[in-house]
């Protein structure tokens, strides 16, 4: 059971990585925006990896909440590009 929360736990840091370089590197808004979604999504898998692998139900609560506030951004953000985004006066 050990080396499966070590594999899990190394798959989804590398994805923290990769995800985090496309943060940075991403050429438009809307690029940056996907790849936040997607940080946030993958650190909820984490939580609920970790709340499986410990057997303690409530970082599942946490998850939940980690992922209902992803949402709310995510909308946020749909709103803002929508509008029209930064201006560059």
């Amino acid at each position: 059971m050990h080396y499966i929360y070590l594999i899990t736990f190394g798959l989804l840091s590398i994805a923290l990585v990769l995800i985090f370089i496309r943060l940075l590197i991403g050429p438009t808004l809307p690029d940056r925006v996907v790849a936040l979604e997607l940080l946030a999504t993958v650190i909820v898998g984490m939580t609920g990896a970790h709340a499986i692998f410990t057997e303690r139900s409530s970082f599942i609560d946490v998850a939940i909440v980690t992922a209902l506030t992803a949402f709310l951004a995510a909308i946020g953000f749909a709103r803002f590009l929508e509008r029209g985004g930064p201006r560059d006066d």
